[in-house]
């Protein structure tokens, strides 16, 4: 019987690409090229760049982990895969929009499911002011660079700077700092999603700053602006029982 159709994508790994050779062993009539169910296998950075791949297509993404930790991934089980297709859950993220301003006057826009980050481009500290909805919240940030996070890209560059993990589905963004000197106790904040985020750049000639949206790099920004997008959609599959909460928690009171 041929059973619920997807497609696999797999990271160029000796275990992802085992698994990849089993499941086509075993659901030979469920692959399909063009199936709306895509399942990759790898780890989180597999489950990012599949979904960068379907910002503009109509199709689910659902992971199995063949990485390390695998925050987005579900169990790697190859028994019974196209029941657990069918009895998915499915959560729905959007991206983030960046607008960078460089100080030539050029515009630049790019997405990010991860996150945007400006960085310092030289030896100096960046100084950096922050808006939120048109309300200035730091005067002067120094520091190395400042990001913000998607619930999906929490567990990325966020979390290696010391932001907080966001669960799948939570309605919130992080403004995390990167090895901030001033204010110096600022550890950032938790933002709700729909919070418009500007950077302004203090002294941007003397203090260059750069800004990424995932692998966009534009050098020399003046003026970076970040909201979540409303018309981009990205949908991920977990089972039911899928413990993400658990290995959260977990991954907070790790010493």
């Amino acid at each position: 019987m041929i059973g619920l159709p997807f497609s696999i994508v797999a990271a160029d790994t000796p275990d992802a690409r085992d698994a990849m050779a089993d499941l086509t062993a075993r659901y030979p009539g469920s692959v399909v090229d063009d199936a709306d169910r895509i399942v990759a296998l790898g780890g989180d950075g597999l489950m990012l760049e599949t979904l960068r791949t379907t910002l503009h297509r109509d199709v689910s993404v659902y992971g199995m982990n063949r990485g390390s930790i695998g925050f987005l991934m579900n169990e790697y089980d190859p028994d019974s895969l196209d029941k657990r297709l069918a009895a998915a859950e499915r959560v729905d993220i959007h991206p983030l929009m960046m607008e960078a301003w460089t100080v030539d006057g050029e515009m630049v826009e790019a997405v990010a499911i991860n996150e945007v980050s400006l960085l310092r481009e030289t030896r100096q500290t960046a100084k950096l002011r922050i808006l939120i909805d048109g309300v200035e919240r730091l005067a002067n940030l120094s520091c190395d660079g400042v990001l913000v996070a998607t619930p999906a890209g929490s567990t990325a560059y966020n979390l290696s700077a010391q932001g907080p993990i966001i669960p799948i589905g939570a309605r919130l963004l992080a403004l995390t700092p990167i090895s901030a000197f001033r204010p110096r106790r600022w550890r950032g904040a938790l933002l709700p999603d729909a919070a418009a985020v500007t950077f302004e750049v203090l002294e941007p000639l003397k203090r260059p700053v750069s800004a990424v949206a995932d692998s966009t790099e534009v050098r020399k920004v003046a003026t970076v602006k970040v909201r979540q997008t409303t018309d981009m959609m990205l949908s991920l599959l977990f089972d039911p029982e899928h413990n993400l909460e658990e290995r959260i928690l977990r991954e907070q009171f790790l010493s």
